[in-house]
């Protein structure tokens, strides 16, 4: 060799020319150690406990409860209360939504059940003119969107029959939020800039949202003395002092003045009620979700037994394939949920036939591999043969083995735009998720029938979806999402991630996610999915559409090495941690 060794770099690109890398790697390097680890991003990982929120702020008062002994149920209700006060788009007492429990002491798997229901004026046709059409805005901007809210009942049923703490103490956070104020971030005063329109009409939701007439920006601090107030009465006097006392009277008198639906008689009726969680199985794991009124544990158990059918890990995540698959699947799922999701309580939900794997199994007959079937052509499926017989989510995991997923709601972003006077408190524009009138899609293009139709004491359909998998038994994953009717394929896709693609829960959270909810007939997709993958799926004949961010989901993985915890950096404010 003519060069010999007076060019050690032009010898080590010959080198990697003839040999390639890996050998000249091994020959002038041999000692070097490369990083050897797959993951591409690592979660927050504890010992004893994690909690994961949208608000760091919430996430903190929920740890405080953990540290001081409490349990899962305990951290769970006091990061449900401060977000009421730390994330006024979404975090509430004036919404309602779902908590599922998995109690370690004895295997119960509970479903709290605290949805907003219809107050008793309600009726099918109230938000029809006389020509049957629907009133623009009435069942969102208005005061007749507003349910009874039933956050308050279902925070302190949890706390009283599966915490160890007093209200008083998971309160306090909360409260020393709203009297001393918080700075707030770019991400929340982009949401007050974005909907300064629906708050700027209400003296009493400006009072508190807005400096100088416009929205609070950026470095501002938001104090709610009123909130402060309320907070302080629930903290001392319970849910009474929500449903009968003096929160109760000024609701009741806001909507008074406005020809809102919702009277003291309505507000006094509200009941919190224990449901039995839907259950499920996917590649033995154990899937434990919420039953109706959510339609979302339903819907996912029965995408997971349809996808159960197919190579998932082998096919790849976000491959081709992997989504036409997906999107096939989503379709005929959500042409179920339009017929067959109500309330419990005034419709019969199939349940077992729609969850039932012999059920999928004949559904997936349906699915062409190489081509889309349009959505005009799907009709929702027969499950009764197989009977047999912006909102957000938080996830909470103690060192007994108690976890928590809770889902809570006050449907769009600050919800009515209202808060009630002298209360500090914004109600839900919850009654949209209603079927106003059978086949108009609401606010999340949702279409609903008779199951879903509007009555007095119903709770509206939801697509809130708090969700458990157990390995061998033992709690493995916490998760959920806000995201109106993309929570249900969020947290589909969570689990695929995890338990098909071998992710841990932060990377889990990054992979860009698709959705497809039958109508209208579209694939929705975040950016990162390849351009040679879409063109694939064009051929295939699904209709793309490029979408903002689908879904924030708070995911605790559980282990023999202790807990790993992620927030959706989607939401920047949102923090996992643990001790």
């Amino acid at each position: 060799m003519l060069l010999k060794n007076k060019h050690p770099l032009l010898m080590t690109v010959l080198c990697v020319l003839i040999f390639g890398a890996s050998s000249v790697q091994a020959q002038i390097a041999p000692n070097i150690q490369y990083d050897t680890s797959y993951p591409i991003i690592s979660p927050v990982h504890s010992q004893h406990g994690m909690v994961s929120s949208e608000h760091a702020l919430a996430s903190e008062a929920g740890l405080a409860m953990l540290q001081r002994g409490g349990n899962a149920v305990d951290a769970a209700v006091a990061t449900g209360f401060a977000l009421a006060v730390v994330l006024p788009n979404a975090g509430n007492i004036g919404g309602g939504g779902f908590m599922l429990i998995h109690d370690a002491g004895s295997g119960q798997d509970v479903a709290l059940d605290f949805r907003e229901s219809a107050p008793a004026l309600a009726h099918r046709d109230m938000y029809l003119d006389a020509g049957g059409n629907v009133i623009p805005d009435s069942s969102t901007f208005s005061h007749l969107a507003i349910g009874i809210p039933g956050t308050v009942a279902g925070l302190e049923l949890a706390l009283r029959k599966y915490g160890t703490l007093p209200l008083k103490d998971v309160m306090a956070p909360a409260i020393r939020y709203a009297e001393q104020g918080f700075e707030v971030s770019p991400h929340l005063a982009a949401m007050l800039q974005t909907e300064q329109k629906h708050l700027g009409q209400w003296p009493s939701s400006k009072a508190i949202f807005f400096k100088n007439g416009q929205p609070l920006r950026s470095g501002d601090r938001l104090i709610q003395k009123d909130l402060a107030h309320s907070l302080r009465l629930i903290a001392t006097q319970g849910s009474k002092a929500f449903y009968e006392g003096e929160i109760a009277q000024k609701i009741a008198a806001e909507m008074q003045q406005h020809h809102g639906m919702i009277s003291l008689q309505d507000l006094k009726d509200y009941k919190a009620i224990e449901r039995q969680p839907v259950r499920g199985s996917y590649r033995g794991y154990e899937i434990i979700s919420m039953p109706p009124p959510s339609s979302g544990g339903v819907h996912i158990i029965q995408m997971l037994n349809m996808l159960e059918h197919y190579p998932l890990r082998e096919q790849g995540v976000n491959s081709a394939q992997t989504l036409h698959q997906m999107s096939e699947v989503m379709k005929l799922a959500y042409a179920d949920r339009s017929e067959y999701l109500g309330d419990p309580a005034f419709y019969q939900v199939p349940v077992r036939g729609l969850t039932s794997k012999v059920y999928a199994d004949q559904l997936i007959q349906t699915i062409n591999p190489e081509h889309a079937m349009p959505s005009a052509a799907i009709r929702p499926g027969k499950p009764q043969p197989y009977e047999s017989d912006q909102t957000t989510h938080y996830s909470v995991a103690d060192q007994k083995g108690n976890v928590v997923a809770t889902t809570y709601t006050l449907n769009l972003n600050f919800g009515s735009g209202i808060v009630a006077s002298g209360t500090g408190i914004l109600l839900n524009n919850e009654m949209d998720d209603f079927s106003v009138k059978s086949g108009v899609p609401n606010a999340f293009g949702l279409v609903g029938g008779e199951a879903n139709s509007v009555r007095a004491g119903k709770r509206p359909l939801s697509s809130m979806s708090p969700t458990i998998v157990l390995k061998q038994g033992k709690p493995f994953l916490v998760t959920g999402s806000p995201g109106g009717s993309r929570i249900i394929t969020t947290t589909l896709q969570t689990i695929l991630n995890v338990v098909d693609h071998g992710m841990n829960v932060a990377e889990a959270a990054l992979t860009p996610r698709v959705h497809q909810q039958w109508m209208p007939d579209q694939l929705r997709y975040e950016k990162g999915i390849s351009i040679d993958t879409l063109r694939i799926l064009e051929q295939k004949g699904q209709h793309l559409v490029a979408s903002p961010v689908m879904g924030k989901t708070q995911t605790i993985q559980i282990s023999a090495e202790g807990f790993d915890g992620f927030s959706d950096p989607r939401n920047p404010d949102g923090k996992a941690i643990g001790y």
